[in-house]
């Protein structure tokens, strides 16, 4: 019999897993970004600094890394529903070795480019030092998404989740303590900066901007000793599995089982590396179009305008795209728990619980992603002056609500690229974003330097962007496998209850604020009201059926307390 070790979680329990995770990991984010962006000296430039190395970073890591969990995964899954335990394994260890090596290369070039890359793709050469602290955790992020995506494949998310925890709170209080000490010691001793680390008021913004980010790559480093520390108390386990395996054993050769591993994280991979790319499409275009758009206007002095441009960039980088960020965060566990539940139903050729599977997921990302962009929308102004008080920019309300429309699109996209990745069909949201990110690279290099809508251009790609890729997706799942999507149901009634729920918030925000004559506590009272017409409007509308109570953890328990009230019908 198999040890504690395999014992699968079920699918809706690994999604909330990861779900839990990644709303702590999203939490402790906003709050480090928080504090620094309100720091002196760091503000909108440091936001700047900071994200433009930052997705440099993320581009060569998901060349690197990105599809390693997922093809992993995959891989594993299918080996065990068959009970190919030791095949399993020894995938692992040779994809642990293959990746060790690739995240060797990526820190290398990162490390060694990172002043060409700076000064002439990014075109502020102050990104340099942000680069250069992020170059070895391209390493311990590669050797970990290893180890993560074989517990991933047993249907163990602790693994993940508990990692990507630890890592985040390290990193939340290691960013914060970096920067505040930078901060201290220049407004208390400034001379002993200057002298010992050649840190002046003109380059203290891009050395919080490294030190920030040489906090990512110490919390990787923690996140990799964790993740080596679960697999090493499990190891007798597994072994206990693998002897107890009564599947007939026959090893690949070393090359091949390489090919095998590079041929499905390779295409699994092009997926999130072009989202990277999509997301360095503003990286390479935001600050340069701006600076374009600046010296059309005539309004500022030459050596302010590569500034004023980093500055605009980060109100994208630094307040919107985190913003955006936290919705998606939630949906990404649907995206990763179906890639091994879909390639195991199909391995075992059950169809019926892949429609269930991924009908239930578009559905419930539809109830994630409508409320997450009318509220960031109706609310934008609200919820920047709640957040920023000590960072308000003009451009961001706006820059926030056109952006927000993403979200819709981009959490169906995480969802189908799940089930696409599941079912075999792995190149696809690669090309699907692959359009997507051409549209927006037009657009950006189009609108951005145009003076009159400038970065509001970036916004408008993004949507353009995610909105192309999801029709694609969606094309193609409907061909490929049976979906139980009901528009009534699935789109009708979400949209009523988000419009409710939308209208209340308003509504809400303006009361609070005549009855109270405080902003920030009116928008406090409106988002509550806000969750709480969405979340009765779900029940009262029957969003939901009584089946899917079942395929939520606890949902039995949670309907019958819903019975008990009254909100529904026994």
């Amino acid at each position: 019999m198999e040890k504690n070790i395999n014992k699968k979680q079920t699918f809706m329990a690994g999604v909330m897993t990861i779900m839990f995770a990644q709303i702590i990991i999203k939490v402790l984010g906003l709050l480090y970004r928080l504090v620094i962006t309100n720091i002196d000296y760091f503000g909108d430039e440091g936001n700047g600094l900071y994200g433009a190395g930052f997705q440099i970073y993320m581009l060569l890591l998901s060349v690197a890394t990105t599809g390693i969990p997922g093809a992993i995964a995959k891989l594993t899954s299918e080996r065990i529903a068959v009970g190919k335990h030791k095949e399993a394994h020894r995938i692992f260890k040779i994809a642990f070795m293959l990746f060790a090596c690739i995240g060797l290369v990526g820190t290398s070039l990162l490390f060694f480019g990172a002043k060409y890359i700076a000064a002439e793709l990014i075109g502020n050469p102050a990104v340099e030092g942000v680069l250069v602290a992020l170059s070895p955790s391209i390493f311990f992020v590669a050797i970990s998404a290893v180890i993560r995506g074989y517990f991933n494949g047993m249907y163990n998310m602790k693994a993940t989740s508990n990692s990507q925890m630890l890592e985040q709170l390290f990193k939340s209080i290691l960013t914060i303590g970096i920067v505040v000490a930078i901060f201290f010691i220049f407004t208390t001793n400034p001379a002993s900066l200057a002298e010992i680390f050649n840190i002046s008021e003109e380059n203290v913004t891009a050395t919080m901007a490294a030190g920030a980010n040489l906090a990512s790559t110490i919390s990787a480093a923690i996140g990799f000793v964790y993740l080596y520390g679960f697999y090493a108390r499990r190891k007798k386990e597994i072994w206990n599995n693998i002897k107890e395996s009564k599947a007939e054993y026959k090893p690949e050769s070393i090359k091949k089982t390489i090919k095998t591993i590079l041929f499905l994280s390779i295409p699994m991979s092009l997926a999130s590396i072009v989202s990277a790319i999509n997301r360095n499409v503003d990286t390479f275009t935001v600050i340069n179009g701006l600076t374009i758009a600046l010296e059309t206007q005539g309004k500022l002095a030459a050596d302010l305008i590569v500034a004023e441009a980093t500055r605009l960039y980060g109100i994208l980088s630094g307040k919107v795209d985190m913003l955006i960020g936290l919705p998606l965060s939630l949906n990404i566990a649907f995206a990763t728990a179906l890639v091994p539940a879909v390639a195991e139903a199909m391995a075992l050729g059950d169809k019926k619980t892949v429609t269930r599977r991924v009908s239930f997921s578009l559905r419930t990302t539809m109830l994630i992603g409508l409320p997450c962009a009318i509220g960031l929308c109706v609310l934008a102004g609200p919820i920047l002056e709640l957040l920023f008080p000590n960072a308000i920019a003009a451009e961001a309300p706006m820059l926030l609500q056109i952006s927000s429309f993403t979200i819709i699109f981009t959490v169906l996209n995480q969802t189908m690229n799940g089930a696409l990745q599941g079912i075999g069909k792995i190149f696809v949201p690669a090309i699907s974003l692959g359009c997507g990110a051409l549209t927006k690279l037009i657009l950006n290099l189009v609108l951005i330097p145009i003076p009159e809508i400038g970065i509001m251009g970036a916004a408008i790609g993004s949507v353009s962007c995610h909105v192309i890729a999801c029709i694609i997706n969606y094309s193609v799942l409907r061909k490929n496998i049976e979906l139980d999507i009901k528009p009534v149901q699935s789109i009708i009634k979400p949209i009523l209850a988000t419009v409710l729920m939308g209208i209340c918030a308003i509504a809400t925000l303006k009361g609070a604020q005549l009855l109270l004559g405080s902003s920030r506590i009116a928008t406090l009272c409106a988002i509550v009201a806000a969750i709480v017409v969405y979340a009765l409007s779900i029940i009262l509308l029957k969003v939901f059926k009584r089946e899917d109570y079942h395929m939520l953890p606890y949902g039995d328990k949670i309907y019958a307390f819903m019975e008990k009230i009254h909100l529904v019908k026994p």
